[in-house]
C-alpha cells in the first residue's frame, strides 16, 4: 500500500463526504493505493454515522470510534498503530487542509527520502491575534529549545516514513511536538513544504487558549524525556549533588567561624538557614534520581532502542517488521 490517510476529527459531520470525496480524486488522479482512517474522537453529532455511511461507499475508507472524548494526540497514536501505507499522510477534517499536496509530500518521502515533511501554512487565514501570532511565538520557541527548523511545527499537514510512525508514541498534547518527538527518536531528516491553507468552510474550531500552556509543559516534557529518560540520575543527581555542595560549603564557614573566630548567633543569621535549605534541596533531589533510576532499570522498556538497520542471515525478517512484532507484544 503505498499512502494511509489519518484523519482525526471530532464534530465535523458537514465537511467529512467532501473530505472523503476529495482525498479519492487525488489518489485515482494518481493511481496510489490508499487507506482512510477517520479517527472519530468522541463526536456528540452524527460523525460516526457519516464515516460508517463513507466506508460503505468507499472500501478505502475506515473508522475508529473513541467512546470519550481522548485528544488530537490519542486519535493520531491509534491511526498510527493502524496504518500499513508505506508514507502515512496526516490532515486535518476541516477541510483547511488541501488533499491536493499529498502527491507531492509522498515524492519527498520516497524520492527524496525524507523521514518527516510538515506543512507550512505560509499564507493563513486565521485571526492574527489570537492564532498566527502566537504560533508564530510558539514556532520560535519550539525551534529555539529542540533545534528542529521548522515554521509551522503544528500544521495538520504532514508526512511520515511508516517507520517513523511505528517508532514514536504520542499523547497528552504532543501532536504539536511529533517532529521533535521523531528528532529524539533518531529520524534527522526532517523537511517542510509550502502548503495551501484555506479559510474554514464548517463549524469552528476546536483549540482553545489553554493549548499555549499545555503546549509548553508538553515541550518541557518531551525535552526532559529526550535527553534524560533513560538516565534520571544525570540530571537529578548533578542538581542535587551541586545543590548540597553549597549548602554543605555554607555551614562548614559557619563552623569554622564560631570555632576559631568566636562568632555568635550563628542560627539567627540567613545564611544558615539558606545553606540548610541548601542540603535539604539537595538530599531530595539525589534520591529523586536515585528512584528514578530505580523505575528505569525495572521497566519493561528499559532496553529497548531503535535499531535503524540489521545483518542477519538465519532469516529474512526485517527490523521494521521485529519492531512491529515488539510494539504489539508490549500493549497485549
Amino acid at each position: 500500500m503505498n499512502i494511509s490517510v489519518i484523519v482525526p476529527l471530532k464534530n465535523e459531520e458537514e465537511s467529512l463526504p467532501e473530505l472523503a470525496a476529495w482525498i479519492a480524486r487525488v489518489m485515482d488522479e494518481h493511481h496510489f493505493t490508499y487507506e482512510v482512517w477517520m479517527v472519530d474522537d468522541g463526536s456528540t453529532d452524527d460523525s460516526w454515522a457519516v464515516i460508517q455511511q463513507l466506508a460503505a461507499q468507499n472500501p478505502h475508507i475506515k473508522g475508529i470510534k473513541f467512546q470519550r472524548n481522548y485528544g488530537k494526540s490519542a486519535a493520531l497514536n491509534e491511526g498510527f498503530n493502524a496504518a500499513q501505507g508505506d508514507v502515512v499522510i496526516t490532515m486535518d477534517a476541516d477541510l483547511q487542509d488541501s488533499p491536493d499536496e499529498i502527491p507531492e509530500l509522498y515524492r519527498m518521502i520516497v524520492e527524496e527520502k525524507f523521514d518527516l515533511v510538515s506543512g507550512w501554512k505560509k499564507k493563513r487565514y486565521d485571526n492574527a491575534f489570537t492564532k498566527n501570532l502566537p504560533s508564530k511565538l510558539y514556532n520560535y520557541t519550539t525551534t529555539r529549545m529542540s533545534g528542529v527548523k521548522l515554521h509551522d511545527m503544528n500544521c495538520g499537514l504532514k508526512a511520515y516514513r511508516k517507520k517513523v510512525v511505528k517508532s514514536i508514541e504520542v499523547y497528552g498534547e504532543m501532536h504539536r511536538y511529533i517532529p521533535v518527538i521523531a528528532k529524539w527518536n533518531g529520524f534527522r531528516k526532517i523537511g517542510e513544504k509550502v502548503v495551501e491553507h484555506r479559510a474554514r468552510k464548517y463549524g469552528v474550531t476546536k483549540f482553545g487558549l489553554e493549548r499555549f500552556i499545555n503546549g509548553f509543559l508538553d515541550l518541557a516534557t518531551i525535552m526532559f524525556i529526550g535527553k534524560f529518560g533513560k538516565r534520571p540520575m544525570h540530571l537529578f543527581g548533578a542538581l542535587g549533588s551541586l545543590s548540597f555542595f553549597v549548602g554543605f560549603v555554607i555551614a562548614a564557614y559557619l563552623a569554622l567561624a564560631k570555632i576559631f573566630f568566636d562568632k555568635v548567633n550563628m542560627t539567627d543569621r540567613p545564611l544558615f538557614y539558606f545553606g540548610l535549605l541548601c542540603m535539604i534541596i539537595g538530599s531530595q533531589l539525589f534520591l529523586t534520581g536515585f528512584i528514578g533510576e530505580l523505575v528505569t532499570r525495572n521497566a519493561t522498556e528499559r532496553n529497548s532502542y531503535l535499531v535503524e538497520e540489521r545483518m542477519d542471515h538465519t532469516n529474512n525478517v526485517t527490523e521494521d517488521e521485529l519492531q512491529l512484532a515488539y510494539r504489539r507484544e508490549h500493549r497485549r
